[in-house]
């Protein structure tokens, strides 16, 4: 079942954890490419250093301020598109970076899985890109995230320090990057 507004409009830190074992779908064509989430960061206003809304809204964070449910996709180190999911009410800018995921396969003889761990990974592999920015998930023919009904148990979720953001001063030590163990 895919998720709703609903799901996206609460705390970005709940959303964050809870999208763990929830399944990526993208769209395109007579192709669908499907991967279950495994990690997550959470990105919380305006104060939060770490996130893009510390410096206000500009052409880039503006779908970030936008309603919860939306594609927050944007480049970085001008090579790797990343996936973010907005989260909470409109207006307030806060994200869940989608930073891997796992993709099952199966033929006749073997079930594989490919593990893409790393957000640019990720969007590589989703083919994710700029056009898909601003996007609402909740209703994309494209792109959109359900559930499956697998239940991470609270015990099996990891929590860390967001990766890569080294320059946001305090902000930079937040527990705010969840995995599954």
């Amino acid at each position: 079942m895919r998720l709703s507004k609903k799901f996206y409009n609460r705390k970005t830190l709940t959303v964050a954890r809870e999208l763990l074992g929830k399944y990526l779908v993208r769209r395109m064509g007579r192709k669908t490419i499907v991967g279950m989430i495994t990690e997550t960061e959470a990105y919380c206003g305006s104060r939060d250093l770490a996130s893009h809304a510390s410096k206000g809204m500009t052409p880039r964070t503006k779908t970030m301020f936008g309603p919860p449910g939306r594609a927050y996709v944007y480049m970085i180190y001008g090579m790797y598109y990343c996936l973010n999911v907005v989260t909470e009410k409109d207006g307030y800018p806060a994200a869940v970076l989608i930073r891997g995921a796992e993709i099952g396969t199966s033929d006749k003889t073997q079930e594989t899985s490919k593990k893409l761990n790393g957000p640019g990974k990720v969007c590589r592999e989703f083919n994710i890109d700029k056009k898909l920015n601003g996007v609402d998930i909740c209703r994309s023919r494209e792109i959109w995230i359900e559930n499956r009904n697998e239940n991470i148990k609270p015990s099996h979720i990891k929590r860390g320090k967001r990766i890569g953001v080294d320059y946001a001063g305090k902000s930079k030590d937040k527990l705010w990057r969840f995995s599954i163990a």
